[in-house]
């Protein structure tokens, strides 16, 4: 395997193995006997029935095509090679007459060389024995020019032709008017996609082409062959609108048309990445004028473990939205979705405080912005650190909040005293710091503005004691639990006694933010008990907590700025 992991058991079996279980979870689908073609389990009455019969495929490894798509209103059959290669001629011909009915049967072929010459070959011979055969091809690759080599290849766009003439051979259409339209939603659909990394076969073991960190491959088929042009990674609107621009200029569509929009994700790609791409698409055909009646975005027709997307656009008119709406028992195919505009509902007012304004010179707020600006600066190596024994958010989430914090800062009700200033950060940092970092942060500031009566030195040792005792209680850690405790409760405890030994105030902030970075020091020897880190056992062993370590790092900043 190359060092390439993947949950097979064997190269040779996945293809058998994988339709074995399609048929387990969708029981609608059985497969064909001694072969790797899926079919409707009640094929027996569709044939009875005289209606016409749909029959695609190729390769495997572009699930959930071409099986996920039989069912009723889209295909009757899907027959499948082996990965990434086309079925053999004998393959798709015992399919044809699995399928074969007096009404006759489509074959729905991608612009491949192995598929055409295999699923024509089998047409032919399917025809010697009196069945009635009709082919579409789907070329809708729009990022290779029409006479290029073998012409342009059969993408996602593919699987809107499955829909359209699953609909009309549902609604008992003869072979020749399902043909037809199956052949102009092949003729009028555009796609083009981009890669982000390659995929891996799994007889092969190993990518078929390597990609940079921030590089991308443009118009790349679906066997994991390289695209037309490389380039750096690019935001997602960006993408979108270059995918875009070439589909919709190469299939002539024009401001005032109606289309539907297919965003296929290519195997590894999260649905958080497709969703934005759906919302960056939509928005730029609008913006060209292009009406969308119909969006969906999810994997379609993937290649295997590959992360990217392909944008597929149908032009429609209201029989072509009435099939794309028509119902089918597919699983691979998802609902109706019309495209409307970004959905919310009016949130209720947040809390937001006390306002007034917080002087420049007040000390609490240049401790405040202090910290903030700190953590602001080791965003990343917290980050880092976080990766290591955690999700690697740390940084991030706490970069956000200080951020929000001296955003906020100024606006806080200063004349109120510093436990209203504590109060106003802590519903800052509970807004805008999500994670467990948040509400514990937040616990701390309000804790502590509760425990404040006044600005003596005291009364902050009083405060903090407070602040660290509402963490403990919220998080339900204590000192040796590898947490934040573990920094806080040591710069507590500091904090006091310098007070009690006669300490001024800088000294005793110092002996604070001392205990702290002592405190989080030791936990590298700690195994975590709360929190993610708990799930890596012994491998945290060696480096800090992430949380402690920031209690250290803003301990220190703030015995900077404050004055008595």
């Amino acid at each position: 395997m190359g060092g390439v992991k993947k949950l097979i058991n064997a190269a040779g079996d996945v293809v058998g193995e994988a339709l074995d279980g399609l048929t387990l979870t969708h029981p609608g689908i059985a497969r064909l006997q001694g072969s790797t073609t899926a079919l409707r389990r009640d094929v027996a009455d569709v044939r009875a029935a005289g209606l016409v019969t749909l029959l695609s495929g190729g390769g495997a490894g572009h699930e959930p095509a071409h099986a996920g798509y039989v069912g009723r209103g889209m295909l009757t059959a899907a027959v499948a090679g082996e990965v990434f290669t086309s079925p053999s001629v004998d393959a798709v011909l015992e399919a044809i007459r699995a399928v074969a009915s007096p009404g006759g049967v489509l074959l729905i072929v991608k612009n491949y060389t192995g598929d055409r010459l295999n699923f024509g070959l089998a047409a032919e011979l399917a025809r010697s024995e009196g069945i009635d055969v009709a082919t579409v091809v789907v070329a809708d690759d729009v990022a290779l020019a029409g006479g290029a080599g073998a012409g342009r290849r059969g993408l996602a766009g593919t699987v809107l032709v499955h829909k359209v003439a699953g609909a009309a051979a549902e609604a008992g259409l003869p072979l020749d008017e399902v043909a037809r339209r199956a052949q102009r939603a092949a003729d009028t659909v555009g796609t083009m996609g981009l890669a982000l990394t390659p995929c891996t076969v799994p007889a092969a073991g190993q990518p078929g082409f390597l990609l940079e960190a921030d590089e991308i491959e443009w118009g790349l088929g679906i066997h994991g062959e390289p695209g037309v042009e490389r380039t750096t990674l690019q935001p997602a609107r960006d993408v979108v609108d270059r995918l875009l621009t070439a589909i919709v200029e190469d299939r002539g569509i024009a401001a005032g048309q109606r289309v539907a929009l297919l965003v296929n994700g290519l195997g590894a790609t999260p649905p958080m990445e497709l969703s934005i791409v759906a919302g960056a698409a939509v928005a730029r055909l609008r913006e060209r004028g292009i009406v969308v009646d119909r969006v969906w975005d999810g994997n379609f027709l993937t290649a295997l473990d590959m992360a990217g997307c392909s944008l597929s656009v149908l032009p429609v008119d209201d029989e072509t939205v009435a099939a794309l709406d028509a119902p089918t028992t597919a699983p691979g195919w998802p609902g109706t979705v019309s495209a409307g505009e970004p959905a919310s509902v009016p949130a209720p007012p947040a809390d937001r405080g006390e306002s007034g304004t917080l002087p420049v010179d007040d000390p609490v707020r240049r401790g405040l912005e202090a910290v903030a600006e700190a953590l602001i600066s080791v965003r990343d190596e917290l980050t880092e650190l976080d990766r290591e024994v955690g999700d690697g958010d740390l940084g991030i989430s706490l970069a956000r909040g200080a951020a929000a914090l001296l955003a906020e800062c100024p606006d806080y009700p200063g004349e109120a005293g510093p436990a209203a200033v504590l109060r106003a950060a802590s519903a800052t940092v509970r807004r805008s710091v999500g994670g467990t970092s948040g509400p514990l942060y937040a616990v701390l500031l309000l804790r502590a503005a509760a425990a404040l009566p006044d600005s003596t030195p005291r009364s902050w040792a009083a405060a903090l004691r407070a602040g660290v005792d509402g963490v403990r209680e919220v998080g339900g850690a204590e000192v040796g639990d590898r947490t934040m405790v573990d920094a806080l409760a040591p710069a507590a405890d500091a904090f006091e006694a310098a007070l009690r030994d006669g300490a001024g105030w800088r000294d005793a902030l110092s002996a604070a933010a001392d205990a702290a970075a002592a405190g989080a020091a030791a936990t590298a020897d700690i195994r975590a008990r709360l929190g993610r880190s708990s799930y890596l056992g012994d491998r945290v062993l060696g480096r800090p907590d992430p949380g402690a370590q920031a209690v250290a790092l803003w301990l220190a900043a703030l015995a900077g700025p404050v004055r008595p």
